[in-house]
């Protein structure tokens, strides 16, 4: 046989070549009715050779076919003429030439020809134009779906093959599935599917199923009809693979609305789902794996699918080669578990959290991204949260937040911002890297993921050592820039701000010139002076090691005498270390060290709150230089002493406790750090050309009511030229000490 289509090929092929194809276009017009059909037997024959057909692409001759498919026309020149049509219609160009010169009318008429071989031509042809929706409709429009649904019932299962492949692309438009429900063509494709003598229709019959119930309206009827309940039965009938394969995928694009999600669930479609899970066929699961992800945005399918025990082999899913499989049960899972506590619970007693963390280094970001929600629903649990960390899951999070795919990055800042929650677990992503390209993700202009990334650096700088090493990434000034763009910034990028500043005093207040009573100053707080616009702040240790300059000294807070070293940082005193090596640590402020034993002995033994406020700006005063009259305050030599200060230290930065010669800023910074180390209550502000002030909260007594407090004013503290006295703020005094 193959070599007599060979020979044949080789034959159409000569017929070209001897110039025989052009006296064949004109012959198919010739008065004699034997030589016009020859001609056209001819040309239909040699159509089907790839070089021939190249050929009569360059001629005009499909109009003139087309002429030939009248009814006036004998079945031979029906054969052969849509036998020619068949092997043209798939070139685009021709399609359009069809169907331009009206072919669709006869080659319908011609479906409901007694000839068998005229119907299969007919319908390839049909079959190649309704790849074009504007075909479609003209199908519908010109009556031909009756026809092609009496050609379900031929005896050549070639010629039902291809009715049903129509019949799946013209039931894509909606007056199509109309009239299709008018002529009882979900009846006559349930008569198929119930006829075990036709398993091998079956499949393209699901296709044809699944385009008729994706309409609302129509999935109704046949539920009221009863049809559903018959297409479950038939789902759950021992079947081939490949028709399970179908009928899944057939259940998954029905369940792409809510309302038809609520009738499958009413049909017990999770039942359908839980047996094809544990079907061997790979892409069986896979299918099952992805109707499941579907049907779980219905609630209580989510609940029956559970109760039926249908999780663990999704997370079986999991543990397959095939990555297909596994990217359809991650899709599942995070589905499962979107808001739903009792599916979360579920995954974990099956093993899931584990393996899940294993998907976070998978290749494929579908993957990685829903292995990542899943992980994000099931943290909500305070015991699944910890389970999961003992996995590695902080580690496993780091590299996906270097992905360029946007879920991925979404659903990975989200999972970090949920399992983040305790200092050791901020610790280990610090240590594992993560926080650079954590930091780096701020530069996005994606709304999305933008917004889940603030969450976890609001997460992330709870933490002094987190938030240190976010800033020294540049997080601050990212989070200025987008807090200044009117289409990047938002709440969360607000928020983010906030909570990293709160967690990084020194940042805060050379940004906002302000540390409110809560925010509490700590050993290695330093004022840095006004931050420049988008300019870093360095860090302490970063201005320790600049070289001495002209400009304005760091003022540093700390009491303690050596800075701790990490026990990784431990060496062996018996192995010289050079000074490079030298771990950096603060310099000791024994000063301030005496001043604060002071305070906590003279001031905390006061009982008054006001005297207790006052005696503290008056020995900050005295060891700041005692009260300047704001006549003499030019001659004070304070710029001296600190320029004589770095000198002598051969560094930008001075210890608070050695300064002897301060004015406002300086002492209203010591004030702020001694009052907190007390548990006094104050604010510090800082204003122009080195003015600074603190702001304390006070109740005075109103004799009137019989020693009863009054509401609390605010003062400020006079620290400068009469030391100890409380100005009530927004009054003149207060104006004025807080001006030139």
């Amino acid at each position: 046989m193959h070599l007599q289509r060979k020979l044949g090929d080789e034959n159409k092929v000569s017929l070209l070549g001897l110039g025989a194809l052009e006296p064949l276009c004109r012959l198919i017009t010739h008065n004699n009715k034997l030589v016009r059909r020859n001609a056209v037997m001819a040309l239909g024959t040699m159509a089907t050779n790839g070089d021939v057909k190249d050929a009569l692409k360059k001629t005009d001759l499909i109009p003139s076919i087309i002429d030939k498919l009248s009814l006036e026309e004998d079945r031979v020149v029906h054969e052969f003429a849509t036998l020619f049509l068949a092997s043209m219609s798939p070139d685009f160009i021709c399609k359009v030439q069809i169907f331009d010169n009206n072919g669709l009318p006869p080659l319908i008429q011609l479906l409901s020809s007694p000839d068998p071989d005229v119907q299969k031509n007919s319908l390839e042809v049909i079959f190649n134009l309704v790849q074009d929706y504007q075909c479609r409709v003209a199908v519908h429009e010109l009556g031909g779906i009756p026809p092609l649904l009496e050609l379900l019932k031929s005896d050549f299962p070639v010629i039902q093959h291809q009715a049903l492949e129509t019949l799946e692309l013209v039931t894509t438009d909606k007056d199509t599935r109309h009239t299709f429900r008018e002529e009882q063509g979900f009846e006559k494709i349930m008569g198929i599917l119930t006829n075990t003598d036709f398993s091998d229709l079956h499949a393209e019959a699901l296709h044809v199923v699944a385009n008729y119930l994706s309409d609302s309206e129509t999935l109704q009827l046949i539920h009221e009809g009863g049809g559903l309940t018959r297409l479950m039965d038939f789902f759950l009938t021992p079947n081939l693979p490949e028709i399970q394969f179908n009928a899944v995928k057939c259940i998954a694009r029905v369940a792409q609305s809510s309302e038809h999600r609520k009738l499958l669930h009413e049909q017990n479609v999770e039942k359908v789902l839980v047996d094809y899970l544990s079907v061997a066929d790979i892409s069986v699961k896979t299918s099952t794996c992805k109707a499941v992800a579907a049907m779980s945005f219905h609630l209580s399918s989510k609940d029956r699918f559970r109760e039926l025990g249908g999780i663990p082999a999704v997370v079986e899913g999991l543990r397959g080669e095939s990555i297909e499989l596994r990217e359809a049960a991650a899709h599942a899972l995070a589905n499962l578990t979107h808001n739903n506590h009792l599916s979360a619970i579920a995954v974990y007693e099956a093993g899931g959290n584990e393996i899940l963390v294993q998907q976070l280094h998978g290749s494929c970001p579908r993957t990685v991204a829903n292995a990542a929600a899943t992980l994000c629903n099931m943290a909500q649990k305070e015991l699944i949260r910890r389970s999961i960390l003992s996995h590695g899951v902080i580690q496993a999070l780091v590299e996906p937040l270097k992905s360029t795919d946007t879920q991925v990055l979404v659903n990975t800042t989200l999972c970090l911002a949920a399992l983040a929650c305790d200092a050791e677990d901020r610790e280990e992503l610090l240590s594992a890297g993560g926080l650079q390209p954590l930091v780096n993700l701020l530069r996005s202009y994606h709304k999305e993921v933008l917004q889940s990334v603030c969450l976890a650096v609001i997460v992330c700088a709870s933490d002094e050592p987190t938030a240190l090493e976010m800033c020294k990434f540049g997080a601050v000034e990212l989070l200025q820039e987008i807090n200044q763009s009117v289409n990047r910034r938002s709440s969360f990028s607000e928020s983010a701000m906030i909570s990293l500043l709160k967690s990084n005093l020194p940042v805060k207040y050379s940004l906002t010139d302000h540390l409110a009573s809560t925010d509490i100053v700590r050993d290695g707080f330093y004022d840095a002076g006004k931050a420049r616009a988008g300019q870093r702040i360095l860090t302490l240790e970063e201005f320790s090691k600049q070289p001495v300059n002209q400009q304005r000294p760091i003022i540093v807070f700390n009491t303690t005498t050596e800075k701790k070293k990490d026990s990784d940082q431990q060496k062996d005193e018996t192995q010289p270390v050079s000074p490079a090596e030298e771990p950096w640590k603060m310099m000791d402020d024994v000063s301030l060290q005496v001043l604060v034993k002071e305070t906590k002995e003279s001031i905390l033994s006061l009982d008054d709150e006001r005297e207790q406020c006052a005696a503290l700006a008056r020995m900050v005063s005295e060891v700041m230089g005692g009260a300047v009259e704001m006549e003499k305050l030019h001659a004070f030599p304070w710029v001296l002493h600190l320029s004589e200060l770095k000198f002598q230290l051969q560094s930008n930065v001075i210890p608070i406790g050695l300064i002897t010669r301060g004015i406002y800023c300086h002492r209203a910074l010591l004030f702020k750090c001694l009052a907190d180390f007390i548990g006094m209550s104050c604010t510090l502000v800082r204003g122009e050309y080195n003015r600074a002030w603190n702001e304390v909260l006070l109740f005075s007594v109103d004799p009137s009511s019989n020693g009863r407090s009054s509401q609390p004013s605010r003062y400020l503290v006079d620290l400068m030229h009469r030391p100890g006295s409380l100005l009530a703020v927004n009054t003149p005094a207060a104006v004025q000490y807080q001006s030139i």
